[in-house]
This record gives C-alpha cells, structure tokens and sequence, in this order.
C-alpha cells in the first residue's frame, strides 16, 4: 500500500508532487534543494546547499521512522561538474557527523550534471531508503 509522507520539517514540494512515498520496505523521496524549511533562505555556496538538502531528506525519512543509515540510494543533480570536490566535503561530513556508529555504509550514487534546477540552487539530491538492512 502506498503512503504519502509530508513533513513540514522539510520545504514544501515546489510543484505537482508529494516529498515523498514510502510502499512498505522502499521510501522514494523526491528531490531536494538546499532550502531551510522554516525561512525558505537557500545558502549561495554548495558546500551549505548540499548539506542543508541531505538535511531535509533526513528530515523526511524520519517522518517515516527510518535514519539515514537506511539510505540505499542518492541521486545528485548539479549545475557545476566542478563543484565535486566541495559537494563530498559536505556529503562525507553529513553521513559521518549524522550516524550512530563509525561503520555507517555510504550509499550508492549518481551525479548528473544538468544546465538549471528549481530556484536556482546548485544543486538537488534524491534519495531512495529502505528499512531492510
């Protein structure tokens, strides 16, 4: 059975979609931006969007009583190729700073680079959790 998951811990969706959809053992959460929930203020650099976006997908999959040792998946859509470096310096931190234990298992990932994202932020993660580990 499907279950919508909303939170207001997380920005509202910016469009036609639910921020996430959990059917039983897999959460499909949709993209996130850098965009704090409480004063809809995106950061300029990538290094605070990127942490703030994984942020809100924690926020989310929490919602749904799964901790982001439950992420099986992320997909990263960026504007800058370059920006790489600066992006794993804040996805190492957040995984590292937010688990439980030393041996968290990092997910798997996908970047792709695409030419513009929604209120021009630098950069969106999607991410796919699951409570089978």
């Amino acid at each position: 059975m499907l279950h919508v998951i909303n939170t207001k811990k997380s920005p509202m969706p910016l469009g036609p979609y639910v921020q996430a959809i959990d059917i039983g053992n897999i959460i499909f959460v949709s993209g996130q931006i850098g965009m704090h929930p409480d004063t809809n203020i995106i950061p300029d650099n990538i290094y605070d969007q990127t942490y703030q976006s994984l942020e809100n997908i924690k926020n989310i999959i929490e919602t749904a009583g799964l901790q982001i040792n439950n992420i099986i998946k992320t997909t990263l859509f960026i504007i800058d190729i370059k920006d790489i470096p600066t992006i794993n310096g804040s996805y190492m931190k957040f995984f590292h700073s937010s688990s439980f234990h030393e041996d968290i298992i990092l997910p798997t990932r996908s970047c792709v680079e695409v030419s513009r994202l929604p209120k021009n932020a630098k950069i969106e993660i999607e991410a796919i959790a699951t409570r089978i580990l």
